[in-house]
């Protein structure tokens, strides 16, 4: 692939990934307790990389001609978003709360919420059903390359796993920092990251099942 096509779908993927969504409201909230950021990173981008395999072997086009499968899909990732949304509304993450460091059992829960909530989320629907399929260029198509598309479609699946990787870091390494020291203040973000999942999940379930 060239390099000018690499390029835009960075910025475009960078884009996207910057806009705070529940993978971010998972990135805080996982931030605040103890060494949790780690696995909660791993996890979102794992799901991504499920993703990412999916696409390259074609079924994201299975997924995208079957309007019945990607409400489902939407459907059950928004369902657990609630689940989750409400879940830390009730008990709130505070620094210090999982104690010295997390054990490998509470380590393998998070990152598994976190692989959940990424393989669901419908902002990584999108963008592997709709806006990664532009940047693809058919085989012997005028400026396209030897490479096959679904070798284009896992260069450009870790794009987006890097990207990824080094925001929603940023992101829950920067809420530890901040707020480490403010746990009444780090109990009312962790909140507002629960009342987003919580929101984003109600407003997709409306809009989803409405149109059944």
């Amino acid at each position: 692939m060239d390099s000018g096509t690499l390029i835009s779908f960075l910025a475009l993927d960078l884009l996207l990934v910057c806009v705070p969504g529940a993978d971010w409201a998972y990135a805080v909230s996982a931030g605040l307790r103890d060494r949790a950021v780690g696995w909660a990173v791993g996890g979102l981008v794992a799901g991504y990389a499920l993703h990412t395999l999916l696409a390259a072997a074609g079924l994201a086009v299975l997924v995208a001609g079957s309007p019945a499968l990607l409400t489902g899909l939407t459907v059950a990732g928004a369902a657990y978003l609630v689940w989750l949304g409400w879940g830390v509304l009730r008990r709130p993450g505070v620094p210090g709360a999982g104690g010295a460091a997390e054990s490998p059992a509470s380590g393998r829960r998070v990152f598994l919420r976190g692989a959940t909530i990424s393989g669901l989320n419908p902002k990584g629907l999108l963008l592997y059903l709709s806006v990664l399929p532009q940047f693809l260029t058919a085989e012997g198509a005028p400026g396209g390359t030897r490479l096959p598309v679904a070798g284009q479609t896992a260069v450009l699946g870790l794009l987006h796993m890097a990207c990824c990787a080094a925001v929603y870091l940023t992101v829950g390494v920067t809420a530890r920092a901040v707020l480490g020291a403010r746990p009444a203040a780090a109990r009312a973000v962790t909140r507002t990251s629960g009342a987003a999942m919580l929101g984003v999940g109600a407003v997709l379930l409306v809009q989803r099942l409405g149109t059944l």
